[in-house]
């Protein structure tokens, strides 16, 4: 599943189930959090939304509020609110939730680049720079 995330100009991208896994895992929890939960994460939210830019609050339980909030204070998800006025002269607000969508790009981004990283890693990267430092230093009187 996917949607669609931008329009116009500038990189053309739709917000896939393995980019919001990444963002989530990103941003969420960056040391503790499994590749199985974030994606279970990223694929609960996108059926929310469907192929759609935002989705009504009213739509969704507690649970997924609370799971809505979590990505609001991580900075994938945002809030908007319309207000209307009814027949009998009532104000109505209405909330939606929408994709920031910048900001899991930057999410992501930073995702591949730590995974990038990890990719190229060696075995030496694991000690310390000034054990190096001792080896390169050889005593004098050593033929």
């Amino acid at each position: 599943m996917a949607i669609k995330t931008k329009t116009g100009r500038g990189v053309a991208g739709t917000l896939t189930v393995d980019d919001l896994t990444r963002a989530i895992k990103n941003s969420i929890d960056r040391a503790g959090m499994k590749d199985e939960e974030a994606r279970v994460m990223a694929q609960h939210v996108l059926n929310f939304f469907g192929y759609s830019e935002r989705i009504i609050d009213n739509v969704l339980e507690p649970e997924d509020r609370d799971a809505f909030y979590m990505l609001e204070d991580s900075g994938i998800l945002t809030t908007e609110r319309e207000e209307t006025t009814l027949y009998d002269g009532r104000e109505w607000r209405i909330h939606y939730w929408m994709f920031r969508k910048e900001r899991i790009a930057e999410l992501v981004r930073a995702q591949k680049e730590k995974e990038a990283l990890e990719k190229d890693a060696t075995v030496y990267d694991q000690f310390p720079e000034d054990l190096w430092g001792g080896r390169k230093e050889r005593p004098k009187n050593l033929p």
